[in-house]
C-alpha cells in the first residue's frame, strides 16, 4: 500500500495531501529528515541505499532519512527513522532547517544529529551497505566521485560543515 504525504507551500505549511509515487513525479513541495550519527569518535556514520529504492538507490547518504508522515512533526518522524533503518533510540538535537529545493528534492528538511557508542544495526531492506567515516574521508569521497551520493546529502553535509565557519 503506497504512503501518502502531506503537500506543503513554500513556507512550509500544509495545503494537502497525495501519493507519494505522485508527489515525486509531478515534483510537490513536501517535508523529510535527515540525521548524522557520530559515533564517540567522531566519525559520521553513512549508509547506502538499497538498490530496489526508487529515488537514488546505491547511493550514500545521510546516517538515516526519511519522509514526515501526515500530522507528524519533523521530531517525531526523526526518532521514528532512526529506530526504523539503525534500530537505535537515542537523543537527537536539531541541527538546522532548509526549505525546499532542488538540492533536496522538494523536501523541507530539518537535519538532526546524535551521538552514540551504540553501534547501529541497519535495516537490510532499505540499507544495503554502512560504514562510519570521518568528516575529512566524506569531504574526499564527495571530491573524488560526487555522483556515488545522493544531491541532498551532499548539501546537507556541505551547509553542516559550513554552519560553524
Amino acid at each position: 500500500m503506497e504512503e501518502y504525504l502531506e503537500i506543503v507551500d513554500a513556507t512550509d505549511k500544509v495545503i494537502g495531501l497525495g501519493k507519494r509515487s505522485f508527489i515525486h513525479e509531478v515534483g510537490c513541495l513536501h517535508r523529510a529528515v535527515h540525521i548524522f550519527v557520530f559515533n564517540l569518535e567522531g566519525k559520521l556514520f553513512l549508509q547506502k541505499r538499497a538498490p530496489n529504492k526508487d529515488q537514488h538507490p546505491d547511493k550514500w547518504t545521510s546516517s538515516a532519512s526519511g519522509h514526515v508522515d501526515p500530522k507528524e512533526t519533523y521530531e517525531k518522524a526523526a526518532y521514528r527513522e532512526l529506530k526504523e533503518e539503525l534500530a537505535l533510540e537515542v537523543p537527537l538535537k536539531k541541527v538546522f532547517k532548509v526549505n525546499a529545493c532542488k538540492e533536496t528534492d522538494g523536501e523541507h528538511v530539518v537535519l538532526y544529529e546524535a551521538q552514540t557508542d551504540f553501534l547501529p544495526f541497519p535495516n537490510r531492506a532499505e540499507i544495503s551497505e554502512a560504514k562510519f567515516y570521518t568528516l575529512e574521508e566524506i569531504q574526499n569521497m564527495i571530491e573524488e566521485n560526487q555522483e556515488a551520493f545522493t544531491p541532498s546529502f551532499i548539501y546537507l553535509f556541505k551547509l553542516y560543515q559550513e554552519r560553524d565557519s
